[in-house]
């Protein structure tokens, strides 16, 4: 599995996430063993001007914090864009590490159909509308080249054309909205046919006393014989101890309670977060 994350540049500049994930990008527990960063640079976030956004150079300096490797492309030219794809492809499977492949692009039109952008970028957009768009620069290029025909180009944009007016007309005709169609991987039995949710009704999962006990007893001792521990533990142990043998439980006690359950059954528990390792919470 490839892990494939896309970015607006000012998201990627600007959200604290992007940092923070690339942080925990090589953590042992964490790593997804590189994951390929492809941001389509439009230049602009919203309606703001870089320069007004941040403070690098690029949108994607935030990737320097664990040298990930950052490829600017000219999204204007395509095969530039695959062979960089390919490279960034390469460089993940043969190191396992994070990479970057900045797609620097413009946006023809506005942030969305209430945004004007000669308001605020009135020179960027002067030029933007000179520009030939990417499809019809490409196309002249491979017709120039005779590697397809002017004919064969026509023909394949009709195709897609047909494609998108015969989905167009095909979801005039859908009257439910199968939610479940929608989902990486349906739970089954959590949803009927038609996508509702069905009732919510749990199996009780109440476990008996005597496994309570046991999973107490074992909590509060020491799994290796004469080790010297911890005055400290000690106490909290001896604790534990007595609670259990009082029929009393405190958070700690129930979590331990709740975990050695889960694990007795043989499903693995794996605990992350803040202070884990030395139990503190």
């Amino acid at each position: 599995v490839m892990s494939i994350l896309l970015h607006g540049d000012a998201a990627f500049a600007g959200q604290g996430v992007v940092y923070e994930t690339f942080h925990l990008s090589d953590l042992p527990s964490y790593t997804t063993n590189g994951t390929i960063h492809v941001v389509v640079n439009n230049q602009i976030g919203f309606t703001t001007d870089p320069r007004m956004a941040r403070s690098s150079p690029y949108p994607t300096d935030v990737a320097r914090v664990v040298n990930a490797p950052i490829f600017h492309v000219n999204a204007d030219d395509p095969e530039a864009v695959m062979y960089v794809c390919n490279v960034a492809a390469e460089w993940r499977n043969t190191f396992n590490k994070d990479v970057v492949v900045d797609l620097v692009c413009y946006r023809r039109r506005g942030h969305n159909e209430m945004d004007e952008p000669m308001f605020t970028q009135p020179l960027m957009y002067k030029q933007i509308h000179k520009q030939v768009p990417v499809l019809k620069k490409y196309a002249d290029k491979l017709i120039a080249d005779g590697t397809v025909t002017l004919q064969e180009f026509e023909e394949e944009i009709a195709k897609y054309d047909r494609i998108c007016e015969e989905a167009y007309t095909r979801s005039k005709d859908n009257k439910i909205l199968h939610i479940k169609h929608w989902l990486d991987s349906p739970w089954p039995g959590f949803f009927n046919v038609d996508g509702e949710p069905k009732s919510m009704s749990c199996p009780p999962t109440g476990i008996s006393e005597e496994l309570l006990t046991h999973i107490g007893n074992v909590a509060s001792s020491v799994p290796v014989e004469d080790f010297k521990i911890h005055s400290g533990l000690s106490r909290i142990l001896k604790a534990r101890s007595e609670m259990t043998k009082n029929r009393v439980v405190d958070w700690a006690l129930a979590e331990y309670m709740a975990f050695g359950s889960v694990l007795k059954e043989g499903i693995h528990v794996r605990l992350s977060g803040q202070d884990v390792e030395r139990g503190t919470f």
